[in-house]
């Protein structure tokens, strides 16, 4: 199995021996202990659940430390399950990960929290054309425009783009390369951009979707 919880660091740059720059996002994964392993036949799912980030014992609830203490874990934060096939469950309750689990140049799956950008019009959200600044308008410029009709049905359909809260939701950023692994401060570096502000919490895991290699 394949993943791990871990914190987004920023971002920064490499460079190879041809002098390519490449921009990387640099996260601290793990270490990470497996908390419990979901089987088909007792949970109706098969998954691993990993725990990251050590915390004080009074800042969990007596339900997580005695979950925890099954193991013998220490006060572990933050808990997240990855979904596993039956011939997958290479890990056992108790063992600690860490980012040796994966190599540089495969790609991974980056998933997280977007930044929350508040309430947002239809312009800043979904990138809408403003109306015409002449022929007399001066108050609908960035308005959204039509959002029904007046004849059958007669009322606003559901889906429709309009202004609301933009961000601060679930994004999943797949096919990252892996460009370099430290595993004696736990950084891993992979290509490209991550969702979420610094100091976020981010889930890796493998790609799912591999790129096709030309």
């Amino acid at each position: 199995m394949k993943g791990l919880i871990g914190k987004k660091i920023g971002m920064t740059q490499v460079f190879d021996e041809d002098g390519n720059v490449t921009p990387v996002t640099v996260i601290q994964a793990g270490p990470c202990h497996v908390t419990q392993i979901r089987n088909a036949d007792r949970d109706g799912y098969t998954a691993i659940q990993l725990g990251y980030g050590e915390t004080k014992e009074k800042r969990l609830t007596k339900g997580q430390l005695g979950h925890l203490k099954r193991n013998n874990l220490p006060a572990l934060r933050h808990l997240r399950e990855f979904r596993v096939r039956n011939g997958d469950l290479d890990v056992e309750e108790g063992q600690e990960l860490t980012v040796n689990v994966f190599e540089v140049g495969e790609y991974v799956d980056v998933i997280g929290t977007s930044k929350g950008r508040g309430h947002a019009g239809t312009i800043k959200r979904h990138g809408f054309a403003r109306g015409p600044k002449t022929h007399g308008q001066s108050d609908r410029m960035r308005s959204p425009g039509s959002v029904g009709m007046c004849a059958t049905p007669g009322r606003t359909l559901k889906g429709q783009r309009m202004a609301g809260r933009m961000g601060n939701a679930r994004v999943t950023i797949q096919n990252l390369q892996v460009m370099h692994v430290d595993p004696e401060r736990n950084l891993i570096a992979v290509k490209g951009s991550v969702p979420g502000a610094k100091g976020g919490i981010v889930l890796i895991r493998a790609a799912v979707k591999k790129p096709v290699q030309p």
